[in-house]
């Protein structure tokens, strides 16, 4: 008998969850409303909602629309949105996260500060993410980005520093490059360097959760949109966990030779990874390899 289990903790995270409802009542009353950018990082989540009469537009074209409704979703928005929404008429439904929100405010208020202070803003993240986006519009587009340890070369580290965290971003990773930048900066004989650790809880709390559920079951599925950044990620922390993990976006991906003589199968998904999409995988590997029990 092969058992198929779906994490518990896998799945929206309340921020898509409150974007989604927005956009699914606004929708009920209206049958259109525009979004500015994919309202969550999964294709197929996506689909569905488009299907329902969501349209999805970019920056270029918010500047084109007059007199409707715009859906800023939970990734967050610079300040120049909402100016162009002011200028030309637009009613926003605002789904920001609270805790990207309370991040945004963060880093303009040491922004605002650092004309006395003489520093520089970083922000550990991913370039061109929508929620970086969103923090570089705080700084005037003056902060800077870091990566990975690559970009460390970025900074100046003779001159303060103050650290922010993109809040997807994994936290083991953010301490290390924490580590790195307090290490170059104390060589040049600055301890001036302010780290704030501005992780999405509901997102970290998610990695040793990860890693029990993985280290519990033969083979991981990991169901997650290509563009998701928390994905891969949390894709990564299974795959730690376990060798046989595997990410996919539907179950049209899933492959014969990954259940071979496999007992146990665990499902699990990204933060923008809807519950129905890892039940609709859970009940395919049930029905097209045979597997006896879904729970």
């Amino acid at each position: 008998m092969m058992n198929v289990k779906i994490d518990d903790n896998s799945g929206f995270c309340f921020g898509v969850v409150y974007a989604i409802q927005m956009a699914e009542d606004e929708l009920e009353e209206n049958q259109q409303l525009y979004c500015l950018g994919d309202i969550v990082h999964n294709d197929i989540e996506v689909k569905r909602l488009t299907d329902k009469g969501l349209k999805i537009i970019n920056h270029e074209d918010l500047q084109n629309l007059h007199d409707c409704t715009v859906l800023i979703r939970a990734h967050g928005e610079p300040p120049e949105t909402y100016l162009t929404a002011l200028n030309n008429n637009i009613n926003l439904l605002d789904a920001s996260c609270p805790v990207v929100l309370k991040l945004q405010n963060r880093v303009k208020t040491a922004y605002d500060k650092l004309p006395e202070a003489k520093s520089q803003i970083v922000i550990f993240g991913i370039p061109g993410h929508a929620e970086v986006n969103g923090l570089m519009g705080q700084t005037d587009k003056n902060a800077i980005i870091i990566t990975s340890e690559a970009d460390l070369d970025k900074i100046d580290y003779t001159k303060p520093i103050i650290l922010f965290s993109q809040t997807t971003k994994s936290t083991d990773k953010f301490y290390k490059i924490k580590q790195q930048i307090e290490e170059r900066a104390a060589l040049n004989g600055n301890q001036n360097v302010s780290a704030n650790d501005t992780i999405c809880r509901q997102v970290s709390n998610r990695e040793p959760q990860l890693k029990i559920f993985s280290s519990k079951h033969d083979v991981i599925i990991f169901v997650g949109g290509k563009k998701s950044s928390n994905g891969k990620v949390l894709f990564q922390v299974c795959k730690e966990a376990n060798a046989n993990t595997f990410f996919i976006s539907s179950s049209d991906e899933l492959n014969t030779d990954w259940f071979l003589n496999c007992e146990s199968v665990g499902i699990c998904g990204a933060t923008s990874t809807p519950l129905w999409l890892m039940e609709n995988v859970a009940e395919t590997i049930k029905e097209k390899f045979s597997l006896t029990s879904v729970n």
